[in-house]
Formats: structure tokens, C-alpha cells, sequence
């Protein structure tokens, strides 16, 4: 099975030599057969095919997802001697740099950093083929098979094309195809008039800063939230861009970027189809003396950006616009910052943490970065009620003790408002 690569993958995948890492951190208490971990990613292949995909070019130099065998292509395992609690977060560190090559392996392995009571595993993906949703589908999968081998995962039907997540009446669509195609043709146009320095910034060293909150701050923030009328996103989102303005000042944006799972918006893509593409909304705080009544503000500015999101007639033009792949690219690689960062709220992980063999101790925040410009990331997900926030960055970005402020700025915030 194969199919060419949609554009969002291939600027994701660039020249396959830069890495694009995803990782999804977990914590066990008890004891792990390398065996059968060996066997539960296998099978987790034979669901989904895209997990044994390499890819290739073809002769006008265009990447396709070409499937093998999972015998023959296997997730690979690094093993790592536990010592301390922190070394998933070191090893994450690594896992970002560490690149794929797509001719010899998929596009996902696993780092085991195991201890004689408790274990880390971090699932690891390159991101042009699987985006936060798909890699928490592939833990749950994961967990049921390490606990029974015997488990039913099911079986994927594999994205094939366009074809397949776009509905037939908008692929065939004159109005549709001519309007998305001519707007793509007008973004490819521009991009190539926009005059770019191929500079890059100095990334320097990236960082991960990881903190949890208690119970009680959680749970007073999920309460907080839905008797003020506005969603938890919105709220930290706010807290967000606050934080870096009382940090940077005049150095931040007042602006962040919010993906959207495309899920939500296209039920043609399923919850554990291996897919990444990326739906995105731009927030910036409005000016107000009131800061909830800021947030309640920025809540009909997200629902009103939410409701003009068209999936279909976004994939169709993006699919106009591979011409311009490399403009669009450099575009993002090279030109000025803009946003203060990227926020992802993945919500409640609404997993078993009692297993018949062994108990699940934690689901860390997942972290990803790659080259395309700005990697300030803050991702969050809460599991055992507990809100939990990895924070990804770049010293040439963001400077580790301004991200150490930030952190305690959020924190510091979120309970105030709160309180008060």
C-alpha cells in the first residue's frame, strides 16, 4: 500500500534529515517482559499500516508512504537504566534531535528507561505521520496489549487519499475545486513574490520544563471555568499570554497559536486514524481592565474563528499549494517571530491507571519540536485530575530563566484568578 505524502505532511517531513519529534511520556509501577513489549508494538503495526510505512521518492522527487512488512520493519527499542526522576525528561530532550531515517525504519519507536519498580516509556513519532490524538490512541492500544496480549485493538482503515477525507460532493464540487484551487494558486503566487533572508535564528539549546498541578487547583479550575461560561482552553490561553507579558514586556506578542484537531471538524477522520494535519487559530488578549471579562471576550473571539474553520475547503487549497512547498517552508523557517508561542490543550486522558499487571502512574504532557521557526510550545492534558504542562523551548527563543518565570507566572495566575 502507498500514497503520496498531502502537503501538511511533506512540509512537516521537509528534507527528512531535520527532525520533527513528537513524544508522548508515560510512567508505570511494576514489571515489563521485553518480550512482551516486542509483541504489543507488533501488533499495534499490524492495526495500523501507516506504523510500517517508509517513505520514498519517486522520479520528479515526490515523498510517498510506501507500507512493509511489520515483521520486517519494527519499531525499534532503546532500553535506558533508570537512575532518577528525571531522566524522561533528559531523555525527551534527546529523543527531539534524534532523527528518523525513513528508508530503513518507521516513523515511530519507543525509549524505555527502566528501573525495578518503576519504568518511563517514551513513544516516540515523527510528526508528519501522527499528531497528539493519534499518538494517545496508539497509547491506550499500547497499555491494553503490555496488560493482555490477547487484547482486541481493532483494525484501522488506513487514509489513502484526499479521497478519503474529503466527501465526494466537495471533491466534485465546480465552485468548491475552482475556489480553493484558485486560492491556492494565489498564496503559491505569493509566496514567491515575498522576499525571504535565508538566516536562520540560533535555536542554541532546547529545554523542557514539566510541572503538575494538585488536585485541588485543578479541580477548582474545571469549576471556575464552567460557572464563568468560558472553556478551560480559553482561560489558560489568556493566563498564557499574560504570563509572557508580564515577563518579556516589550519583547512579547500578545499572540499565540491554537491547533485544532481536525477530528472535531471532519468526522471522516477517525480518533485513531495515523494522521497529522493541522487546524489552527490565532489568539491575542484584547485590552481590558477586567481580566475575566478579557477572558469572556476572547471566548466569543475563539467560537466565532472556530465556526469559520472549513477543514474540506482548507485541505483542497492546501493541496493547490505544492509548488510552493519550499517558499512556505522557508517562510516559517526564516522569518521573524511573530507569536510568543504555540498552546495545545489535550484535555482530560480519560485512561484506566489500574491495569492487571502493572498500575499507570502518570501520563505526561507530550512535547514536540521541529525547524519551522518558534518552538515555544506549551502543551497540556490532565489525568488523575491533576492538570500537567510540559513546556518546550528554545534558548535562542526564549531564554531558560525567562521560561522559568513564565512557568511561575502561569502558575501564580491561574491561582489568583481563582481565588479572587
Amino acid at each position: 500500500m502507498k500514497r503520496k505524502l498531502l502537503f501538511g505532511e511533506r512540509m512537516l517531513y521537509g528534507d527528512g534529515k531535520s527532525p520533527f519529534n513528537m513524544v508522548i511520556p508515560f510512567k508505570i509501577k511494576g514489571q515489563i517482559a521485553e518480550d512482551r513489549l516486542n509483541l504489543a508494538l507488533l501488533n499495534i503495526q499490524k492495526k495500523h499500516a501507516w506504523l510500517t510505512a517508509s517513505i520514498e521518492f519517486n522520479e520528479i522527487k515526490k515523498p510517498w508512504f510506501i507500507t512493509n512488512s511489520p515483521e520486517s520493519f519494527k519499531v525499534s527499542v532503546r532500553i535506558i537504566d533508570r537512575v532518577n526522576e528525571a531522566d524522561w525528561r533528559r531523555e525527551s530532550e534527546r529523543e527531539w534531535n534524534i532523527p528518523f531515517d525513513a528508508s530503513k525504519a518507521p516513523l515511530f519507536r519507543v525509549a524505555w528507561i527502566k528501573g525495578k519498580e518503576f519504568s518511563e516509556f517514551l513513544l516516540v513519532f515523527h510528526h508528519c505521520l501522527c499528531d497528539g490524538t493519534a499518538g494517545l490512541s496508539i497509547l491506550r492500544e499500547l497499555l491494553s496489549l503490555l496488560d493482555n496480549p490477547e487484547a482486541e485493538i481493532g483494525k484501522e482503515i488506513a487514509i489513502q487519499s484526499i479521497k478519503d477525507i474529503v466527501p465526494e460532493q466537495v471533491l466534485n464540487s465546480y465552485r468548491k475545486r475552482t475556489k480553493n484551487s484558485l486560492i491556492g494558486k494565489i498564496a503559491t503566487l505569493a509566496l514567491w513574490i515575498i522576499p525571504i533572508k535565508k538566516i536562520a535564528i540560533d535555536r542554541k539549546r532546547d529545554f523542557l520544563i514539566h510541572w503538575k498541578l494538585d488536585e485541588q487547583l485543578t479541580r477548582n479550575i474545571l469549576f471556575f471555568c464552567k460557572s464563568q461560561g468560558f472553556t478551560v482552553n480559553t482561560f489558560v490561553s489568556a493566563i498564557v499570554l499574560k504570563a509572557f507579558k508580564e515577563v518579556l514586556a516589550d519583547q512579547s506578542f500578545n499572540k499565540i497559536s491554537l491547533p485544532v484537531d481536525i477530528r472535531n471538524l471532519n468526522p471522516l477522520i477517525k480518533k485513531d486514524h495515523v494522521f497529522a494535519f493541522g487546524l489552527m487559530i490565532v489568539l491575542s488578549a484584547g485590552k481590558h481592565h477586567d481580566f475575566i471579562e478579557g477572558v469572556k471576550d476572547l471566548q466569543k473571539d475563539v467560537d466565532r474563528k472556530l465556526a469559520k474553520l472549513d477543514p474540506y475547503a482548507l485541505m483542497m487549497m492546501m493541496e493547490a499549494c505544492h509548488p510552493s512547498l519550499n517558499n512556505f517552508s522557508n517562510l516559517l523557517k526564516y522569518g521573524k517571530t511573530s507569536n510568543d508561542c504555540m498552546f495545545s490543550n489535550l484535555g482530560k486522558l480519560d485512561f484506566p491507571d489500574n491495569y492487571k499487571n502493572f498500575e499507570l502512574e502518570t501520563i505526561y504532557s507530550p512535547s514536540v519540536i521541529g525547524p519551522l521557526g518558534n518552538t515555544t510550545t506549551i502543551l497540556t492534558s490532565t489525568f488523575k485530575n491533576q492538570m500537567d504542562f510540559s513546556f518546550v523551548a528554545s534558548e535562542g527563543y526564549v531564554a531558560f530563566n525567562d521560561a522559568l518565570l513564565i512557568k511561575e507566572k502561569v502558575i501564580s495566575l491561574l491561582k489568583k484568578h481563582i481565588e479572587i
